[in-house]
């Protein structure tokens, strides 16, 4: 069973960076699309960011500017650069994986961005 393990989360201060790492097991990560979403409380999961297998890029505009994703196909691993951070980026950020059909979730990290 494909396996994604995010890691790197943590509590900062508005203005902060961080590097989320999203760890794959079990599959070939450079045949999938990948992508980070988060979820802040009482709020629906959204889209962040995403990298297809040619490593074309796409930012939701809350995000734009600040945010970077980024794979290492040899490592099996996808990052997510986040820089200037906010109080609004506050929320559990998932890892996803697509591939004809499949569609595979990593269990969240979170993130808090607060002084």
């Amino acid at each position: 069973q494909v396996q994604l393990v995010e890691s790197g989360g943590g509590l900062v201060q508005p203005g902060g960076s961080l590097r989320l790492s999203c760890a794959a097991s079990r599959m070939t990560l450079s045949l999938y699309g990948m992508a980070w979403y988060r979820q802040a409380p009482g709020k629906q999961r959204e889209l962040v960011a995403i990298i297809t297998s040619d490593k074309s890029t796409n930012y939701a505009d809350a995000v734009k500017g600040r945010f970077t994703i980024s794979r290492d196909d040899a490592k099996n691993t996808v990052y997510l650069q986040m820089n200037s951070l906010k109080p609004e980026d506050t929320a559990v950020y998932y890892c996803n994986a697509q591939r004809l059909g499949a569609n595979y979730w990593g269990q969240g990290t979170q993130v808090t961005v607060s002084s």
